[in-house]
């Protein structure tokens, strides 16, 4: 298996934990997102998007999207699952992991940050952008999150919403956000005492800068 991916990328960070968490391995290999290397052709016929991560599985086949690598990861590998069984806890944890992947990292990522600058706004305005953007998308996940147990998102084992919820910490720091959500802090906690977010994080990885 290949992960194309960049150290910093989140969406990338989510599948190097996924892959840890099921205790698989997958070459790296890396395409610097300030540089403009997801835009080379050679790239782009993996991913026309242009974005991190794109997975090439054991047989060849191209996965984009990290939510959908990890969901694949989670059916060919089933243990340790990474959603519930039953279908309303599934929908909780799929919720909380679109909260982060679809409506908060997006909006905040390189290429939205980029497009602010071309259109002549200061770089103060542009973190600020991208500090409120991942401030109140936060919010809304802690109070998601207020009554369900822990000590991961989702009870006694993370799983596809844990796999969203560090990395988005981490680039919430990036941008200086104060981490005022207690629910969220503990969580991240209780995941880095794990190998597999422990060996995720972007600074050590081979491509780290």
């Amino acid at each position: 298996m290949i992960l194309h991916g960049y150290f910093r990328s989140t969406a990338s960070w989510r599948v190097r934990i996924a892959l840890g968490l099921k205790g698989l391995a997958a070459d790296q290999v890396s395409h610097h997102l300030r540089r403009g290397e997801q835009r080379a052709p050679t790239y782009l016929a993996l991913n026309p998007q242009g974005l991190t991560p794109a997975f090439v599985t054991d047989d060849g086949a191209v996965l984009t999207q990290s939510l959908a690598i990890c969901e694949y990861l989670d059916e060919i590998h089933p243990e340790p699952a990474f959603l519930p069984r039953d279908p309303v806890a599934r929908a909780q944890v799929r919720a909380v992991a679109q909260a982060i992947a679809c409506d908060i990292h997006p909006v905040q990522n390189l290429k939205i940050l980029q497009r602010l600058r071309d259109l002549g706004q200061p770089e103060e305005v542009v973190t600020a952008w991208a500090a409120g953007v991942i401030e109140e998308g936060l919010e809304a996940v802690e109070t998601l999150l207020a009554e369900a147990e822990g000590p991961f998102a989702f009870g006694a084992q993370p799983g596809l919403a844990d796999i969203c919820i560090v990395p988005q910490l981490g680039n919430a720091r990036r941008f200086g956000v104060e981490l005022r959500w207690p629910r969220l802090n503990a969580i991240e906690a209780a995941c880095l005492e794990l190998d597999a977010f422990r060996n995720a994080v972007p600074g050590v990885q081979p491509d780290a800068e």
